[in-house]
């Protein structure tokens, strides 16, 4: 990759992912309109569209509760109904009442295809929608045709560009830069040392390697890459491989158990270095596996935002009442990933309100206008301009099974003086 320059790089999507796409969307393009087919005027004055009917604005989500992200997807999706719930108990938004519709498509790039193309016509937009690779198979639907508000579980560069399509916090090449950054102040990682990169095929994996090659090449590291694919668990071979080649440090853009799996065979290994991953890579459930001693010791993970434990009013109160609402399931970053999402969907719709129009394109609208952004998670979100990334800090975060949600802050927010003179590309 050339230096400042990612957009040469081809975007990459699983191969089923696009053969979903293409079978898909011939039988069922056709039922998705511009959200400007029905507009209608409310009672109150306030245009309306696709997604709203009687007195409820309908939202959908698109999740993982039964694959590799299961665990993650499972707190985003009840912290948002927990959100929603507690905005209908205050009167709702303009005077309407929210209501989540749910999908779980297990990680499956057909599923996941499938819920968007059911569920397109009927909301007004997505507070939720895990996995870049399907957020990119159907991104030309909702930038051609749907135009609906998308709020993704996911962090590609590859969906930046888009004013319906709305990345939140760093994406993925800019936190692997912070990451790497970590390693080099603080974990003894130098100018000339090799450093592994094992990562998910798609785009995911392939947006934070550009960042830790564009780091390399910056800093004078040498990357040894290990592709694999989400249903790869064991990551034997990768730790041998990476041994081999004498690595002083590594990055895991993967899944919660792959991180696992790396960091406990490496420990088992005595390939004792700095592990650290992208945001999606924990879930605190590992600490009570067999890896957790070595996710505690020798494991960190970069964060667009303050974790669930965060010394904040805010971050307080939502651990309270999440406690309340789901007294039987344990506290993640999930939970605030999915209520900072949902949280900014409720504020664009409120500043839709106040301009009186409530259909996709006023939503859209309305969301340009939230420059400054934060709901007690540390980091300002600028959603102005579809082409950057709302944030470009990241937090460094360590696990504990001490602490709430089983993460402590190690490095405050913060970008890497690389990162600030990185230009992300959607292409």
């Amino acid at each position: 990759m050339t230096a400042r320059n990612p957009r040469n790089r081809t975007r990459t999507l699983t191969a089923t992912a696009v053969a979903a796409l293409l079978a898909l969307t011939a039988a069922c393009s056709s039922k998705a309109k511009d959200g400007g087919d029905d507009d209608k005027q409310s009672a109150g004055g306030v245009k309306t569209g696709q997604g709203i009917s009687g007195k409820t604005i309908d939202l959908g989500v698109l999740t993982d509760m039964t694959g590799v992200y299961a665990t993650l997807g499972k707190s985003v999706t009840q912290a948002q109904q927990l959100y929603v719930k507690q905005v209908n108990a205050d009167g709702g938004i303009c005077g309407y009442q929210l209501k989540l519709t749910v999908r779980d498509h297990g990680y499956d790039p057909q599923k996941a295809v499938a819920g968007y193309t059911e569920l397109a016509p009927k909301v007004l937009g997505f507070t939720q929608f895990i996995g870049s690779p399907f957020v990119a198979a159907v991104k030309q639907r909702i930038d051609g045709q749907d135009k609906g508000l998308v709020l993704p579980q996911a962090w590609s560069a590859h969906l930046l560009g888009s004013p319906y399509v709305r990345v939140i916090g760093s994406t993925y090449d800019i936190e692997t830069i912070n990451a790497i950054d970590f390693l080099m102040k603080e974990k003894g990682l130098q100018k000339g040392d090799k450093l592994g990169h094992v990562y998910f095929e798609g785009d995911y994996g392939e947006n934070a390697l550009q960042g830790s090659k564009y780091m390399a090449d910056k800093a004078g590291l040498t990357v040894v890459e290990q592709k694999i694919k989400p249903t790869d668990n064991d990551m034997t071979a990768q730790v041998a491989a990476l041994k081999k080649a004498g690595v002083k440090g590594i990055v895991i853009s993967a899944g919660p158990r792959q991180a696992a799996s790396l960091v406990g065979v490496a420990a088992a290994a005595k390939l004792n270095v700095p592990v650290i991953g992208n945001n999606s890579a924990f879930a605190p459930q590992l600490l009570a596996t067999q890896a957790g001693p070595a996710l505690e010791k020798n494991y960190w993970v970069a964060s667009p935002s303050l974790p669930i434990g965060a010394d904040t009013a805010e971050a307080k109160k939502l651990v309270a009442d999440y406690r309340k609402a789901y007294p039987k399931d344990s506290l993640d970053n999930g939970v605030v990933a999915g209520w900072t999402a949902a949280s900014v969907f409720g504020e664009a719709l409120k500043k839709a309100c106040e301009s009186k129009d409530l259909t996709r394109e006023g939503v859209d609208k309305a969301l340009l206008t939230l420059s400054s952004f934060d709901n007690g998670f540390g980091v300002d979100q600028d959603f102005s301009d579809p082409k950057a990334p709302s944030s470009h800090q990241s937090v460094i975060l360590q696990p504990d099974k001490s602490a709430v949600g089983g993460m402590k802050v190690v490095r405050q927010p913060g970008e890497a003086e690389q990162a600030a003179s990185y230009t992300p590309s959607a292409s």
